[in-house]
């Protein structure tokens, strides 16, 4: 989170270009919303005695559980005039088309859904999530971060997330088995990070109609972003309680 934030203040600065970026979580880690309560949406306590990171963003949107096998994280850092509107729902579009194509390349036939109207677009297979996506904007910039989600194990993702009104892990499980999927699930196997990486890239440049030219974080990237890690998410203050 503090290279994604280090990256959206590089660009801010026009030290650095338009990135995108793929990583993976180690550990396997909760990830909650800028606004959020963490006691309210986190089983905190299951966590803590597996090992679980629990980090807030500085997006906004929901809950969600990051495993470390199961998913690639993207995020976008663009200039807001680089498209050519500040409309929301306009740069989750342009954005998802890039996560559709990759889906499509690994045989997956996914959708642009807006959802509940009450939290972030997603993308969806027949209904069922696929990707969660946040935003978080500031001095002209766009960042965007989210999921892609390779496999998924729904006993353990409510294992540390906190649906208030499920009585049990079980009866939340039953619910997200129809509104939850993966890569694995619907293409009957499971496909590498590798190759899950290169659909991406390749859907990102058809979406976006340019090529990409992979590299590395710039010194002032890395060093704001370790900068930031000690301030701000090592910290309960930020974390736990959004101080």
């Amino acid at each position: 989170m503090a290279i994604d934030e280090a990256i959206a203040t590089a660009r801010i600065d026009d030290a650095v270009p338009n990135t995108l970026r793929f990583y993976c979580w180690n550990p396997s880690a909760v990830s909650v919303g800028r606004f959020q309560d963490v006691r309210d949406v986190v089983q905190v306590e299951n966590c803590r005695q597996h090992g679980i990171d629990i980090v807030r963003r500085i997006s906004g949107g929901g809950t969600v559980y990051h495993d470390s096998q199961g998913e690639i994280t993207y995020s976008v850092v663009v200039k807001e005039k680089d498209f050519g509107t500040t409309d929301v729902v306009y740069a989750y579009n342009k954005i998802c088309n890039g996560l559709i194509e990759a889906a499509r390349n690994l045989g997956v036939k996914a959708n642009f859904s807006l959802g509940d109207p009450r939290n972030c677009p997603n993308l969806a297979v027949a209904g069922k999530k696929i990707s969660g996506s946040a935003q978080y904007h500031k001095g002209g910039v766009l960042m965007q971060h989210g999921t892609f989600l390779l496999d998924v194990d729904l006993e353990k993702m409510f294992t540390y997330l906190r649906v208030p009104s499920a009585k049990t892990v079980n009866s939340v499980v039953c619910v997200a088995k129809e509104k939850i999927t993966s890569v694995k699930n619907e293409r009957n196997h499971a496909v590498s990070v590798q190759e899950a990486c290169e659909a991406l890239v390749n859907g990102f440049q058809k979406a976006l109609g340019m090529k990409l030219t992979e590299g590395l974080l710039t010194k002032q990237e890395e060093q704001l972003a370790s900068k930031i890690k000690e301030q701000k998410y090592l910290q309960d203050a930020w974390n736990l309680k959004r101080r």
